[in-house]
């Protein structure tokens, strides 16, 4: 008996407590295992909570989708006039726009109507996210965008404004442009906004993203 104590005493190395690293050692596993299972958990529902609140997208109210789409038809109002040469080449789209001539009459009625609607577009609904949804107003302020666009054509016509020649074909070319750009514009955008869909039209919808938080 004294034999095997003594045998097993020259096999086991003394336990040495003058080194502080041998206690934690012995303690510092079942501490990581015990984190490891519990930081798991926590990572994989914080996880799958943003996920679902990243995705989590209600689609747009069917009045929300009708008002965005009424939208368009400003910047498409206030810049008919840029289609006077192609409405006269194709007669066709003449009648495209005829459901539209009541408006387009009322709109342009007084040369204050342009500038009456910005300002209630812009104020009363773009500024007022406590009423109205991200939706309407990113739509509306994209209609904007496109109206104040209409800037450059009219300062280029009022600059220029050739009589004949070159000068005149190039005029009618930017404006005949500018006019199917404004009618695609409206179709598209309108479209989109009857499905839900968030129609992005080039060149303003950055601008319309950084006006609407």
């Amino acid at each position: 008996m004294a034999s095997s104590l003594l045998a097993v005493s020259l096999l086991t190395p003394p336990l040495s407590f003058s080194s502080k690293t041998h206690l934690p050692l012995l303690l510092r596993p079942p501490l990581l295992s015990t984190t490891i299972r519990i930081q798991g958990p926590r990572r994989t529902i914080s996880s799958s909570f943003l996920l679902h609140a990243k995705n989590d997208e209600s689609p747009a109210d069917p009045p929300d989708r009708i008002l965005s789409a009424a939208c368009y038809l400003y910047p498409f109002l206030d810049g008919v006039q840029y289609g006077r040469y192609i409405l006269t080449q194709f007669p066709v789209f003449q009648l495209v726009l005829q459901p539209l001539f009541p408006a387009i009459r009322l709109f342009r009625s007084s040369p204050l109507n342009p500038f009456l609607l910005f300002l209630t577009l812009y104020f009363a609904v773009v500024r007022n996210p406590s009423r109205f949804s991200r939706y309407v107003r990113f739509n509306t302020m994209q209609a904007i965008v496109l109206d104040v666009l209409l800037i450059f054509p009219d300062l280029i016509e009022r600059t220029f404004n050739p009589k004949g020649g070159i000068g005149l074909d190039a005029l009618q070319s930017l404006d005949s442009t500018v006019f199917l750009f404004l009618l695609v514009s409206l179709m598209y955008g309108s479209t989109s906004c009857i499905l839900g869909q968030v129609p992005r039209l080039p060149i303003v919808a950055d601008a319309a993203d950084r006006q609407v938080m």
